[in-house]
């Protein structure tokens, strides 16, 4: 059976913009809880709305999955990366914590080939080049500001674990089923959360439960958007995609906190939406629009 890399491109644009969407919920909950109990809502949101679809079979193939082992890594590594990235959203601005985390595309790039033994060709390097100038300049003044301190190592240090983790992801969605990976990375989030979140839950009001809960369905139908665009793609054709997410934050922090973009943002936008341009007319021209996966 063959996957076009071009829906790949399409479902992995897609979950970006809704990962922006549930960035921005979480960044709006953080304020007042913690966000051990946030991922464990979200992790139960996802479990359950599997087990909705997928019943007992889909439990039952999660047990015995080839892929099990990998995951728990995967996980621990999407933990850590969430953490760190939720912890930094107290202290720094939407713009800023964006701008930080996008190191991550970058290094995607670089590990795709000794991990996963792409080849990654030139016009892919510029892209992944170009997407970054236009982070930088769409960013250039909302992080002019930026110093060294605990929040910006934080979203560094998830920029950089959220990239192994995709690149492991790619490794994954060859070998089982999506769904069957969505049982397994909530379920194990589930675990992870539930040891610590008795220590730290703080009551809650019902607005509060239907954010969290309704930031589980995003970042689910996220997850079945990105695990499906990996299995029809390289990573080193996805990951400019990824600053696509900018744009959205952008939208999103002027929408929720009244965060006016200035000229700076709309260049970069251009420059972003030119490095996934790069990705398509020279996959199309190239033929490559067909991969066996």
């Amino acid at each position: 059976m063959q996957k076009t890399v071009s829906s790949g491109i399409l479902l992995t644009s897609f979950a970006y913009f809704l990962f922006s969407v549930q960035d921005a919920s979480v960044k709006w909950l953080v304020v007042a809880l913690p966000v051990w109990q946030i991922l464990f809502v979200r992790s139960v949101t996802i479990f359950l709305l599997c087990f909705a679809f997928g019943g007992r079979p889909i439990l039952r193939a999660a047990r015995h999955s080839p892929v099990l082992k990998p995951l728990f890594l995967r996980n621990l590594l999407l933990l850590a990366a969430w953490l760190s990235y939720y912890t930094a959203a107290r202290d720094l601005g939407l713009a800023e914590l964006t701008t930080l985390y996008y190191a991550s595309p970058i290094v995607m790039t670089i590990l795709s080939v000794p991990i996963l033994g792409e080849k990654v060709p030139g016009y892919r390097w510029l892209a992944v080049a170009t997407g970054f100038v236009g982070v930088v300049i769409a960013c250039g003044v909302a992080v002019k500001g930026i110093e060294l301190s605990l929040p910006v190592y934080l979203a560094l240090q998830a920029a950089i674990f959220w990239a192994i983790a995709t690149v492991l992801l790619r490794k994954t969605a060859l070998q089982e089923r999506t769904q069957v990976q969505m049982v397994i990375s909530s379920g194990l989030f589930v675990l992870y959360t539930a040891m610590v979140v008795p220590f730290v839950w703080q009551p809650i009001s019902a607005l509060d439960l239907a954010l969290m809960a309704g930031t589980g369905v995003l970042a689910g139908i996220g997850q079945f958007a990105l695990f499906e665009g990996m299995r029809r793609a390289p990573v080193s054709v996805l990951a400019p995609f990824e600053y696509t997410s900018l744009v959205w934050a952008f939208a999103l922090g002027y929408l929720i906190w009244s965060d006016v973009p200035g000229s700076n943002v709309f260049v970069g936008a251009v420059l972003i939406f030119s490095a996934g341009l790069i990705i398509i007319a020279t996959e199309r021209f190239g033929g490559r629009f067909r991969v066996r996966t």
